[in-house]
């Protein structure tokens, strides 16, 4: 039999979780949480559950859309500068973004925190993100988990993911079965790598070409670590509106994958969209990264959203209208190709020809 001492009782704080700590963290993140909301939701932070009321006098017929993701490794980039309260709003835009390309509206959002140990402080600067790439979206932040995972993770790394749901009328829902020959393909800038690459873009710049994160580089005009941390464009609001306003037949959110691997996914069997690299230049990221670690273009493109963030698919008479309309909403914008038939079944349903000017 082991016999023990007061002073050997073990404990869940001797463990690696602190409870206080977790209570502190909700405390300090309530304020930021609350700002992201919307009138349906019924109770605040806190409960076991979120509570929304969808209000279906709104909607003939409606779907409901989900999604979930995370942010990827742009975390270690924010773990070693001690930066935290932007990758939040890099989470809800690759949520939200996803939904909005079948139509859906984003109605609310929840996340999950994994941390190695709980700093309100932090926790709270990570909420403030995620609260502010809800406002962006027009989402209510509905709560969510923060897990503390002592001896699993090290003290200062963290997780986050989120699920984001959303809905559309049912006769609006877009997709490729909308999409049809002579339809014009729009491009909307990226305002970085956004969410996507990260592990290659470290491994070029950080160990590759061994770059300090706080080292200023003339090519970006300010440092490689502020470079990376620039938030993901949230275009969920942009793509609403332009749905609303032009003859949309489907979205295509760049992520993992590239530009055109992520518009093939929305183009039927037997049209293929045809892009211009000849319409845009790449950010001069793009650029050090291909040269600094001999990247081929090939892999760039498969990796790296390279400037293109968003792109819909619009009946051709409305590319003025809808041009018109994201300039007014200050999202750069520029036709980038078209749709057309293919009789090679084996064909790529999208695909890039030309070159970047000055890339």
């Amino acid at each position: 039999m082991i016999a023990h001492t007061d002073s050997q009782k073990a404990t869940y704080a001797a463990a690696g979780v602190d409870i206080e700590a977790g209570d502190e963290a909700v405390e300090q993140l309530k304020p930021w949480a609350e700002k992201a909301t919307r009138p349906e939701v019924l109770d605040g932070i806190g409960g076991f559950a979120g509570l929304f009321k969808l209000k279906l006098d709104r909607w003939k017929e409606p779907v409901l859309a989900s999604s979930t993701d995370g942010v990827g490794t742009k975390l270690a980039v924010a773990q070693a500068m001690d930066i935290h309260d932007t990758v939040g709003i890099d989470l809800v835009a690759m949520v939200v973004d996803d939904l909005v390309v079948c139509g859906a509206e984003p109605l609310f959002l929840q996340d999950y925190i994994a941390v190695g140990k709980v700093v309100p402080e932090r926790i709270a600067q990570l909420v403030k993100g995620i609260a502010d790439g809800c406002v962006q979206a027009g989402c209510a932040l509905m709560g969510g988990e923060t897990a503390e995972h002592p001896g699993l993770m090290a003290p200062d790394h963290y997780d986050m993911s989120a699920t984001g749901v959303g809905v559309v009328e049912a006769d609006a829902v877009l997709g490729p079965d909308k999409v049809k020959p002579g339809d014009v393909v729009i491009a909307m800038g990226a305002s970085g790598l956004h969410s996507n690459g990260y592990s290659l873009a470290r491994h070029v710049l950080l160990e590759i070409a061994r770059m300090p994160l706080t080292g200023h580089v003339e090519e970006l005009g300010r440092t490689l670590g502020e470079e990376l941390l620039e938030p993901t464009r949230i275009y969920a609001k942009d793509c609403l509106a332009l749905a609303a306003e032009t003859d949309v037949r489907t979205f295509a959110h760049v992520t993992g994958g590239g530009l055109a691997g992520n518009l093939a996914r929305v183009v039927p069997q037997g049209l293929a969209a045809e892009l211009d690299r000849g319409t845009w230049t790449p950010a001069p990221l793009y650029a050090l990264i291909a040269q600094r670690g001999r990247v081929e273009r090939e892999e760039m493109e498969r990796t790296f959203n390279m400037g293109v963030g968003m792109v819909a698919v619009v009946a051709a008479e409305d590319t003025d209208r809808a041009l018109a309309v994201l300039t007014a909403r200050h999202v750069p914008a520029w036709v980038i190709g078209e749709v057309g038939k293919t009789t090679d079944s084996d064909a790529p349903r999208a695909l890039l020809r030309g070159d970047h000017p000055r890339f």
